[in-house]
């Protein structure tokens, strides 16, 4: 399961850009919207610029 530290995300949109199924922009911060073991899920928690996404 995804999940985003709301403190450390900078809101650039990277996870949502290469995993829309799971990520969207909420308020300027990433969110989870669905829970979904995707490949890109793992991408974008390696393209996050400051490791606010883990599993």
């Amino acid at each position: 399961m995804a999940s985003i530290n709301k403190e450390k995300c900078i809101g650039c949109g990277a996870c949502v850009s290469i995993c829309s199924e799971v990520f969207e922009m909420h308020e300027g911060k990433a969110k989870v919207k669905a829970q979904k073991n995707i490949p890109c899920v793992q991408e974008a928690i390696d393209s996050c610029p400051v490791d606010a996404i883990s599993k």
